[in-house]
Order: structure tokens, then sequence, then C-alpha cells
């Protein structure tokens, strides 16, 4: 995720991202994010506002400077200075950008938070990524609705939210403490989750990638046969990627309510018979074919065993091919397959896919210059700022018109003909980036799951309290889908 990912996502988060906190690095909900108010920091002063135009919709300040900070991780940090904060500064030449690239968002920015300057724009991303939870209860997230109906740089006569994918913008939207819901996080990835394999280490054995569990399990016994890891992900860094894994095959099981009622901290919802029988299935797949020295090891190290012929079958979201270019050798052929059918009764096929918008962006609403955040922003949203993120890394953008055209490396291109070909079963969960406590829960939980320290009961039973206790504190304000 990367959320890498290590993203979020996310979406993390992933992010994506969104995307991966390791437990007990990332800030946690309202705790420290809650000094902010008590810390004694003075609260920055902001800037005056400019005159609105055709060219400055939003009125910012055309000479004010803004602060950026990039996770530099599987998209690395060569989009934003190569592309949109030239974007920017073309736009308003007069402005200084300051960029900051960083693999270690909290570290960075709890301070600065607490201090009362926040810088304008933040890509919150990686293994210590802010709680956005925290952040809305806080006061510390700007309200992206005026960002939203600003017209588009490229197309005037639409808004910004007309140029996105559908539901983009409700998915970064979060419910006050007040019972408003307002879109305060930029989800600009549009991210493919999945199973990863090499297109040349299954065409040399002649193996095709399974739709079935029968099908799937029969291979991972001809792939151990060879001496090599069937399947596996990193535990010590990255176990969102297997959770995301269980939680999709429930959602094929039972239907995308299975899903939807998790993140609405419905009673019983970790408890429903299409998780448990996800994760007893995902929790033989770990005792059979899987390595025990996985949980030990970060994300990069797997992935690099992946590369060296070593893994087979490796989950992730399709920031894989990106993040591992240089360590992947030539005609190596990313593929992905999305995660098979348990039975012939699931309520989704086997092409159902998870996808979503993943690495989520936000800007301050207490730093000196939102309003040239939110500009920032809408220049990201030009089909001039999505082409070229999708030519500096690769991968596909929430603006769709951004990627027409462009030929996307294997594993992408695999990536988005999955998405087609799941046509209307598509899905998404948004559990971990609203309670960042029960996404470290998870996490802990699917490590001991699928290291074969506790059953698929206990694993939902463990998961289940943590929900519990979350929906009756008082104190985390609760979303709803």
């Amino acid at each position: 995720m990367s959320i890498t990912p290590e993203h979020p996502t996310a979406l993390d988060r992933r992010t994506v991202l969104r995307r991966a906190a390791a437990v007990g690095l990332a800030v946690p909900a309202a705790g420290l994010l809650g000094a902010c108010a008590t810390s004694g920091g003075e609260e920055t002063e902001q800037v005056s506002g400019g005159t609105k135009s055709a060219t400055n919709p939003l009125g910012i300040k055309e000479d004010a400077p803004i602060e950026v900070i990039i996770f530099n991780g599987g998209y690395g940090e060569k989009y934003a200075t190569d592309v949109h904060e030239p974007l920017y500064k073309k736009a308003f030449p007069k402005s200084e950008v300051k960029h900051q690239a960083t693999q270690a968002v909290s570290t960075v920015l709890q301070p600065r938070f607490a201090g009362g300057n926040p810088p304008e724009f933040v890509n919150n991303s990686g293994e210590k990524f802010l709680d956005f939870g925290a952040l809305v209860n806080d006061g510390q997230l700007q309200d992206l609705t005026e960002l939203w109906d600003a017209p588009s740089v490229h197309d005037p006569s639409k808004k910004v939210r007309d140029t996105v994918i559908p539901g983009i913008v409700e998915q970064g939207m979060f419910d006050t403490a007040d019972g408003q819901r307002k879109p305060y996080v930029l989800y600009y990835v549009s991210t493919v989750y999945g199973i990863w394999y090499s297109g040349k280490l299954f065409k040399d054995n002649g193996w095709t990638a399974p739709t079935t569990w029968e099908q799937f399990t029969a291979l991972c016994d001809q792939i151990k046969a060879k001496g090599i890891t069937p399947y596996g992900y990193a535990g010590a860094n990255a176990a969102y990627y297997q959770w995301n894994v269980i939680l999709t095959q429930a959602a094929k099981i039972g239907g995308p309510d299975v899903l939807k009622n998790i993140d609405n901290l419905e009673d019983g919802a970790w408890q429903q018979d299409a998780v448990k029988q996800a994760a007893a299935a995902w929790a033989e797949i770990g005792a059979k074919y899987s390595d025990k020295s996985f949980e030990g090891l970060k994300h990069t190290d797997v992935q690099l065993r992946q590369n060296q012929g070593k893994l087979a079958f490796y989950p992730s979201g399709d920031w894989l091919e990106n993040e591992q270019k240089k360590d992947t050798p030539a005609g190596f052929t990313y593929q992905l397959m999305p995660v098979p059918s348990l039975t012939a009764s699931d309520k989704l096929p086997a092409t159902a896919i998870r996808a979503a918008g993943g690495e989520g962006y936000f800007v301050s609403s207490k730093s000196k210059n939102p309003r040239g955040g939110m500009e920032y922003m809408r220049q990201m949203l030009s089909q001039e700022g999505a082409r070229g993120f999708t030519e500096t890394v690769g991968a596909a953008t929430v603006v769709p018109a951004g990627s027409d055209g462009y030929q996307f490396p294997p594993g992408v291109a695999s990536s988005q003909a999955a998405l087609k070909a799941a046509g209307a079963n598509v899905f998404n969960m948004l559990f971990d980036n609203w309670y960042k406590e029960l996404d470290t829960e998870a996490r802990t939980a699917t490590n001991e799951l699928m290291f074969g320290r506790i059953n698929a009961d206990a694993f939902a039973e463990r998961i289940q309290k943590r929900a519990d206790a979350i929906k009756k504190d008082t104190s985390v304000t609760k979303f709803k889908r």
C-alpha cells in the first residue's frame, strides 16, 4: 500500500487507500490529534483571498505560497515535482510552491498540526499515515465542496465533480459531529485490487489463472511441487493486503452488503457466516501454501521474492507494478486476477472485484492558504494533470479522460481489463479509513489467522469486539454508507 497503500488508501490506502499503517505507528484516533486544540500552539493566520475570475474561480491570492507534502511510496514524488507543481506554477507564477517528500507522514506532520502550522496540501498515505477520521473530528480538514463545484480547468462548462468517475466525491465524505456529511478527502488514483502473478512464470509452466477455489488450490499444489511458495503477503507492515482479500472473498460469498454492514458497525457484522467462511478458507491457504517467515517481512521484501521467481501469488492493488519497477526483471509481465470464487453458490461472480479511488489527499483547513491547496487539487484534476500522473507512474486516475490513448504497462492494463470485465460487480469498503483502530485490529487478527495462531471464529470474534468498542465510544464520530 505502500495505501500504498504501502497505500491505502487506500485506497489506506492504501491507501486506498488507501493505504498500510503498521501497528502502533500511525496517529491514533482523536488522541494525539486532539492535542492540537490544547497544545499551546498558535493558530496560523490565513492569507486573505484574491479576486475570483474565470482563471481563478476559487479566488486564491495569486502570490501566496503553498506547501505540498507528498508520501514517497509506490508512486514516488516525481508526479508532484514534474507535473502537478509545475501546472500550479504555470497558472499562478507569482506563487512559491514548497515541496517535501516523506515516507513517514504522521511523524512529519503531527507536530505541525499540534503546533498550529500545518501545510496546505498533504498526500496522506503509507505506513505512517494520519487518521482521516481524527483529522475530521478535530476540524483540521478543509471542506472541499467549493472545489468540487468549481469549473474544471480543461472544460470550464463542467464542474470538477462532473469530470471524475462516479462515487469519488462520495468516497471522500465524512459525517461531522453535528450530523452533516461533507467531502474532505480527494481519492485520486483509480485503484483495482486483486491477486498478482508473473505472466512469464505462468506461460513458461503452462498455468492458467484460476477462477474457482478448486482450481486455485490445485494450482497451488502444482506450484509447491515446483519448489515455489504458492502464496504470501508481508506481515510486518502490509497485513491489510490480506484482510482485503478475506473481505473481498466474503463479499463474493454473501454479496456487497457484507462489507456495508462492516463499514456501518452493524451488530455482529464481522461474525457473518460469509466472513467466517472466507477467513477459514484463507487460513488453510496460509497453513498449506505460504511461508511463516513472511510475517516478519515488509511488503518490498516479499514483492522482491515474487520478482525473483520464489513466490507465485501476491495480493495488492495495482500500484504494485510501478512500485517494483526497479526490481522487476525484463519479461516478468505483471498480471492481476480477481479473488477466485469459493463456492458455486457465491452471490457475486468470479469476475467481481474491489476497486476504488486510492491515495488520499487533503487540504489543511488551518493552514495559511487553504484556497491555494484546493486550487492545487483543481490542477491535479485537469486532464493535463491526470495525464501527466498516468505517464509518470503508469496508473490511471479518477479523471477518465486523462488516460485516453495511453498504453498502460502490462499489469495496469490487466487490472483495467479486469475492472471492465467486472461490469456492475464492483465493490469497495471504507471502515479502515473511518476507524483507524479497527484497521489496526484487523491487521493484527489477520496475521494471527494466516500464521496459524487463531482460527476463523476467533478471528471474527476478535475484530468484532473492537468494532463493538468503537461503536459504544461516544467520543468517536460514526460514519454510514
